[in-house]
């Protein structure tokens, strides 16, 4: 199988959990697919085994590594390695989404204002939360800090 083609599989494996938390956030199928951990627990296997393969099994870039900002350029300058970066980004934004969404429903925060947060969280990441915090405040639904005291 091509690196493309697990690109694409592994792209489209998180659409129905963004489906679902964009058109039935309180049900019990979202609940069992997105907020179980499923998806953390699948991408992170997918994660471990393409992140030995690259660093440990030798089926990436040379000079790959975390140590300097040269290895990581060097590391996702592979195939492998771009997956190991993208699978990363796939289970955080889908992490922090899931967490933006269940924070919002405790909070009473309506669920169509939280829509334009979710999307930004699946294509933006940081910037997708930054909305959502700058949302809590604005609707006095809470403030910017992650956790309250």
């Amino acid at each position: 199988m091509s690196y493309e083609t697990v690109y694409t599989i592994i792209n489209l494996s998180v659409m129905p959990a963004w489906l679902l938390l964009a058109l039935a956030p309180g049900t019990a199928v979202t609940r069992l697919v997105v907020h179980s951990g499923v998806y953390p627990l699948a991408l992170g296997i997918f994660y471990i085994v393409t992140l030995s393969m690259t660093l440990f099994f030798g089926m990436g870039a040379d000079g790959g590594g975390f140590g300097s900002a040269a290895g990581v350029s060097q590391l996702f300058s592979h195939p492998l390695g771009i997956l190991v970066g993208w699978s990363h980004y796939l289970v955080f934004d889908l992490f922090v989404g899931a967490w933006e969404a269940r924070d919002a429903r405790r909070r009473g925060v309506a669920h169509w204002m939280l829509l334009p947060c979710l999307f930004f969280t699946l294509m933006f990441g940081p910037v997708g939360l930054l909305l959502y915090l700058v949302l809590r405040q604005l609707t006095g639904k809470g403030n910017m800090s992650l956790v309250e005291a």
